[in-house]
């Protein structure tokens, strides 16, 4: 009996997709016993600064990564929206599970709904991206970071520090937190990020058993759809401090993808979509990215960066 051992944060989030992948492949493969190695990220560590300012969410992945490189692992289940552009040399994100419900949710106490928010609520997130299309459309709003793990961000919200927070709708749900608040919206404005509702498996390359059992865990439609978002993320340069959204979705034999970036306070942004066959897809995301660095996005990138989370960065003399 073969064994595959996966590494995975210790979020309550993150166990439950190393579970759901563990319990999977020990339904397809009769020949293979699955071990989980639990280890804390930098991300997870570091709770007082926003992901930007701490080199974003590759601090999600290196901790894995780094296991498998060193021998303690040989798959890795990730949140693919965490998972930076660039892969290390030795690895391989060999497959996609099939995308889910990618909404961004509203979520109150005293609310029932975001527009019925009162001039100058609270919410609260640490996405740039989110941050940027609320207050595209309600730039009188007050929009404050919210770090910790779920649980701690409900918690938040209930103690009153925030009139409303953001979440992603996907992981509530896998963990059976939304039946405990009173108001929830999915926000259908709000463009996701990058692989938003789909795991990626990351596995030590040239390993042509992993790369078997990664297959059957992969979804065709999903994999080509987040290699769009994944392409377009990559030839456009956005840092951890970009507010972007990308989404591509494959609809019959067509494959359409939007973007916008744009500055914190969504007092500028650039949007763009494309439509093409789904047998273009290879170059899609890249033919968009040249779409928008023709229209200025790069010089958006740079500005975008220098404003980001200006509150929390010391005031050079």
């Amino acid at each position: 009996m073969k064994k595959v051992i996966i590494a995975t944060r210790e979020s309550q989030l993150a166990l439950w997709q190393a579970y759901h992948i563990k319990d999977r492949l020990e339904s397809l493969f009769s020949n293979i016993e699955v071990v989980i190695n639990k280890m804390t990220s930098k991300g997870d560590q570091i709770l007082d600064k926003p992901l930007a300012l701490i080199g974003g969410k590759g601090h999600f992945t290196k901790e894995l990564e780094d296991a498998m490189l060193e021998g303690r692992a040989n798959l890795a289940v990730h949140s693919l929206k965490d998972v930076p552009s660039f892969i290390p040399e030795g690895l391989k994100l060999a497959a996609v599970t099939k995308r889910e419900d990618q909404s961004d949710l509203f979520l109150s106490h005293k609310y029932d709904s975001f527009d019925n928010l009162p001039k100058g609520a609270v919410v609260g997130t640490t996405s740039l991206r989110r941050r940027m299309q609320l207050l595209k459309r309600r730039p009188d709003l007050v929009v404050k970071d919210l770090r910790g793990n779920v649980n701690t961000r409900l918690r938040k919200l209930k103690d009153g520090q925030y009139d409303a927070i953001i979440l992603a709708y996907i992981g509530l749900e896998r963990l059976n937190l939304i039946k405990d608040i009173p108001y929830t919206q999915k926000l259908d404005f709000m463009i996701p990020p990058m692989g938003q509702a789909a795991l990626g498996i990351e596995i030590l390359d040239n390993d042509p058993f992993l790369a078997e059992v990664a297959d059957a865990l992969n979804d065709k439609n999903t994999f080509i759809a987040t290699k769009v978002e994944r392409d377009f993320v990559s030839k456009i340069g956005a840092g951890c401090s970009a507010p972007v959204a990308v989404n591509a979705k494959i609809v019959g034999n067509k494959i359409e993808v939007v973007a916008l970036i744009g500055l914190v306070d969504g007092s500028k942004i650039l949007e763009e979509k494309l439509i093409d066959s789904i047998d273009s897809y290879e170059n899609l995301g890249k033919k968009l990215a040249d779409k928008m660095i023709e229209q200025g996005a790069i010089e958006l990138l740079k500005e975008a960066e220098k404003s980001a989370f200006k509150e929390h960065r010391p005031e050079r003399l």
